[in-house]
């Protein structure tokens, strides 16, 4: 082996070395910012937002021919954070009533919202369907339940929020918010200009 052949590999060997060593540096490094970013997370321990579904106050609820819902209903809504060290950032929450997993009303769009401490937020969106064609047997059911002058609705809220700690703020996590209503009607309720209100104070199930 030359001299011109030893100088070669050496340089090799060098080259093969800082590049193990960039790698090594590389994994230490995103092992050690894993590590902050879980020790950070498990000492502050964020918990997820408290939802309660206050009142709801129909101004319409209408089956006509065929199978056509029509709906008009206010909802008052509020959420708590319930961290003492992490904010909460609520961004593009969509609001909608459900039967039996159908949507029945147009989503509404909830204000992004940056949530403090310990904060409460209340939102009053109002929710409509105009003849909206649902399922025949949802109707029937509906029907039904008309009759027998107990409805249960789902106000469902799907969107993202961030957790915000100093000035770090998370990715985005999906928030999905089911919270039933039950409302009683006396015989078929058609609107007619006239608006019940429905205290309600149910607390809601969250999932992010």
């Amino acid at each position: 082996m030359t001299e011109k052949d030893c100088v070669c590999d050496h340089l090799e060997y060098e080259r093969r070395a800082a590049r193990r060593r960039i790698v090594w540096a590389l994994l230490g490094l995103i092992a050690t910012v894993a590590f902050v970013v879980f020790l950070v997370w498990a000492i502050l321990h964020p918990h997820r937002p408290r939802f309660v579904l206050q009142d709801v106050t129909i101004y319409d609820f209408n089956i006509s021919q065929p199978n056509l819902l029509t709906s008009n209903l206010q909802v008052t809504l509020s959420s708590r954070n319930p961290n003492d060290k992490i904010g909460i950032f609520y961004d593009h929450l969509d609001i909608y009533a459900s039967y039996r997993n159908q949507e029945v009303t147009v989503a509404n769009l909830l204000p992004a919202t940056y949530q403090g401490h310990l904060d409460v937020t209340v939102w009053s969106p109002v929710l409509i369907g105009t003849a909206v064609p649902v399922e025949a047997y949802l109707s029937q059911a509906l029907r039904e339940d008309l009759i027998a002058g107990m409805v249960l609705l789902n106000i469902k809220v799907d969107g993202c929020v961030k957790w915000k700690v100093g000035s770090w703020v998370s990715e985005c996590y999906r928030l999905l918010v089911n919270c039933p209503a039950y409302i009683t009607f006396s015989g078929h309720f058609s609107g007619a200009g006239l608006a019940i209100k429905y205290q309600v104070a149910q607390g809601c199930a969250v999932d992010v």
